[in-house]
């Protein structure tokens, strides 16, 4: 009897083991498709480009603008069109920090070919190998905006257009999607909603009040 209880318990006991190492394994997984889910992928290096934030940088200003934009958004295209030219200027004059974060929260209006990723990756590019060129590069892509439930630009477009611009080093870049990931994850960190999203000197503005559309505009009409 004493034999045949061992075995039991044995058995029983072998049984557990491999119930917990099932379970850890499905764990792992779990962990592991998590993971892979909100994987930032690469982020661009350049002197323009901070790397945690997204943030792509010109001008040495005291206040601080920062635009979230999807290249698809066409209210971000009347956005740029409306106060893009200025606030650039500004930013070259050192009279502003200007601050574009390229994001990604519309790809499903581009009929499957994640059309924001991809242009948002080819920016982040061009910022990384022709630093000089992102402003030129972002404003040929507004000017070219696709329409919302089209395929997009194709890649080669998207090269076309930053060699128009002076920007050849960023093709083999944008060629391989890189920094596919990095616009969708950083929309994600900063919680960004709906684009354009402003900010300045670190307030997320509300453009539906009028008195926060006020505080853009003393900004943009700074001599």
């Amino acid at each position: 009897m004493a034999t045949a209880k061992g075995r039991t318990n044995g058995f029983a006991i072998g049984i557990t083991a491999a119930v917990v190492a099932v379970l850890i394994a499905l764990v792992g997984v779990v962990v592991y498709l998590n993971n892979k889910a909100t994987d930032p992928g690469a982020a661009p290096k350049s002197a323009i480009v901070n790397s945690d934030t997204g943030a792509v940088t010109t001008g040495k200003g005291k206040d601080k603008v920062a635009l979230y934009v999807d290249f698809q958004c066409p209210i971000c295209k009347q956005f740029e069109t409306q106060y893009g030219s200025q606030l650039q200027a500004l930013a070259k004059e050192d009279k502003i920090t200007l601050e574009y974060h390229p994001i990604a929260i519309l790809d499903r209006f581009s009929q499957g070919t994640n059309y924001s990723s991809r242009a948002a990756s080819a920016a982040y590019a061009v910022a990384q190998e022709n630093p000089d060129k992102f402003l030129d590069y972002l404003n040929i892509l507004f000017e070219n905006q696709p329409t919302e439930n089209t395929p997009g630009l194709t890649d080669q477009q998207l090269i076309d257009y930053a060699k128009q611009v002076g920007a050849d080093k960023a093709e083999a870049v944008i060629k391989a999607n890189t920094f596919f990931k990095f616009p969708t994850a950083q929309a994600t960190a900063h919680k960004i909603q709906g684009t354009p999203t402003i900010e300045i000197n670190g307030e997320r503005l509300d453009t539906s009040k009028q008195a926060d559309v006020a505080k853009l505009q003393k900004i943009v009409d700074q001599k």
